[in-house]
């Protein structure tokens, strides 16, 4: 079967829809409220256990170098402690329930039972089957899970296994780069559409000293100027890297094609705005989109 090249950047808005209604779960209180019967209270170490999960009980090593973009010392701090706590089995079981109590509350029960989630849960599918396992854990990892039934579960997981294959391909187009993880959060921090430098260290575990030392390294290469704007070989790098993830991140576009791309796209932008429009993002969050 020949694959029809899609137009540049259809994937990645594609993407960027569905890593939205994937997100949800980290901004509710679903997965902390069960992880805390098992004694695991700290926002971190929930966060840490629910992603990394899918890996089985692993170390801190293979987190940091999976995750790419957290500082060591603060995975170190968690993983593999919640093992003892809370299997990865366990783990990921509450996992899906929050996704499920978080989607039932903010896209209520007739978008959820509704003719369209059950054809953006078969595209999104079909989609994520298309993925490239090799050199990705994080999406190989989440390939691994079974596929949950409800429609809307199966648009979640397969939401979650598009979104880490995009995030293994960017690790790659990082690193070659030459961007490591703090240098990566400190450019893209710079770049237009960055998080703002106060969001990235709260979650990170970077120190200030870390962070001054990322801006030097990228001075001297001519991407940051004195005052911590990228300069227009910055902007030009940060562009490429998203251009070669893109290439990188295709297969599972190409496998659904314009149109199915396309429709899927438009039906999860709908459950995504609705979860919005219904308090699954923190304002302050929308505010910083909104404002792009």
């Amino acid at each position: 079967m020949t694959i029809t090249p899609l137009p540049a950047q259809v994937g990645r808005r594609c993407q960027d829809t569905l890593n939205s209604l994937h997100s949800t779960v980290y901004f509710s209180p679903d997965l902390e409220i069960g992880l805390a019967d098992h004694g695991i209270d700290d926002s971190m170490a929930v966060y840490l256990a629910g992603r990394s999960a899918a890996l089985g009980p692993v170390g801190p090593g293979v987190v940091t170098a999976a995750f790419y973009g957290f500082h060591h010392e603060l995975i170190a701090r968690h993983i593999p402690g919640v093992w003892a706590q809370a299997s990865p089995t366990t783990v990921l079981e509450l996992r899906l329930r929050a996704a499920d109590a978080t989607l039932r509350r903010h896209l209520g029960e007739s978008l959820v039972n509704g003719p369209e989630m059950a054809e953006a849960a078969e595209l999104a599918l079909r989609a994520a089957r298309a993925g490239v396992r090799a050199g990705r854990p994080m999406y190989s990892a989440h390939a691994d899970q079974p596929v949950p039934e409800e429609p809307h579960l199966t648009l979640w997981y397969a939401a979650t296994l598009l979104r880490e294959h995009r995030g293994d391909c960017h690790i790659a187009a990082l690193q070659t780069a030459e961007l490591g993880g703090i240098d990566a959060l400190v450019s893209h921090s710079a770049s237009s559409s960055g998080m703002p430098k106060e969001i990235v260290m709260s979650k990170r575990g970077w120190t200030e000293e870390d962070w001054a030392g990322a801006e030097d390294r990228l001075r001297v290469r001519g991407l940051m100027d004195a005052e911590g704007r990228l300069t227009a070989a910055g902007v030009r790098l940060r562009e490429d890297i998203e251009d070669e993830t893109d290439r990188l991140d295709r297969a599972p576009y190409e496998a659904l094609g314009l149109t199915g791309v396309t429709q899927l796209t438009e039906l999860v932008g709908v459950f995504a705005g609705t979860a919005a429009a219904t308090g699954a993002f923190p304002a302050e969050l929308l505010q910083i989109f909104a404002g792009r």
